[in-house]
């Protein structure tokens, strides 16, 4: 292995949805340092943070028939039985919802969490309330997908927060994605909602982190026993 091959993986790929934001950050920091060095050095440094918020690592992504993969890094903030939002079509009864909180420093790639076929988007204008509270899937800003899958039909949901702005979309309606297949990215603090058909086994414990694309959060194949969970 030569030393540049080293390097490449030591180097996480930036999404090009950030270049602008990094290249408007830089300028930024040259005009502060140019009127005082110390605001500079603080400029340099959000440039940096900005560089990793929209790192793209590559994901090992399990492909087991049956599985759901986390679709964001973050942390599990709420299991429960709640209605999917009415934009997505899949009834008014209450779905087993598995919800992730990402924070200004977690990836915010989305990727899919079941391989399936997208027959639905739904955008939803609305509020940046705080991401981690569950008023935030009724009244924040949100975009829905509805993925076909052979286990039924799933919502993922990307809602905004408190910081972001902008929820982009990588997919179009009738396009089929595969397991841990990148879908979409949230700027800066969020949260995506995952509504699970019925059938499934929760792998994962409130306040675990996940991370999109690996984790497991639930199996239909029943080929694992219930996970019990402490804190520690």
């Amino acid at each position: 292995m030569t030393i540049i091959d080293s390097l490449r993986k030591q180097i996480v790929p930036i999404h090009p949805e950030g270049y602008v934001f990094i290249a408007i950050f830089a300028g930024v920091s040259l005009v502060l340092s140019w009127l005082w060095s110390p605001l500079g050095w603080i400029g340099a440094f959000l440039t940096a943070w900005c560089a990793y918020f929209f790192r793209d690592p590559p994901r090992v992504t399990p492909v087991q028939d049956g599985l759901v993969v986390s679709p964001a890094d973050g942390m599990i903030c709420s299991i429960g039985q709640f209605a999917p939002p009415p934009e997505l079509g899949l009834g008014a009864e209450p779905l087993l919802r598995v919800c992730v909180f990402m924070n200004v420093f977690d990836c915010h790639v989305n990727r899919a969490p079941v391989t399936g076929r997208i027959s639905r988007i739904a955008y939803k204008p609305g509020l940046f309330l705080n991401a981690d509270l569950d008023k935030a899937s009724e009244d924040n800003e949100r975009n829905g997908l509805v993925i076909d899958a052979p286990q039924g039909r799933f919502g993922v949901v990307q809602i905004a927060g408190l910081v972001a702005r902008r929820i982009v979309s990588f997919v179009q309606e009738g396009q089929s994605l595969g397991v841990g297949e990148r879908f979409g990215l949230i700027r800066f603090g969020s949260r995506v909602d995952v509504y699970l058909p019925p059938g499934a086994r929760v792998l994962v414990g409130l306040g675990a982190r996940a991370v999109a694309g690996e984790t497991v959060l639930a199996d239909y194949s029943q080929t694992e026993a219930e996970r019990h969970f402490k804190v520690g």
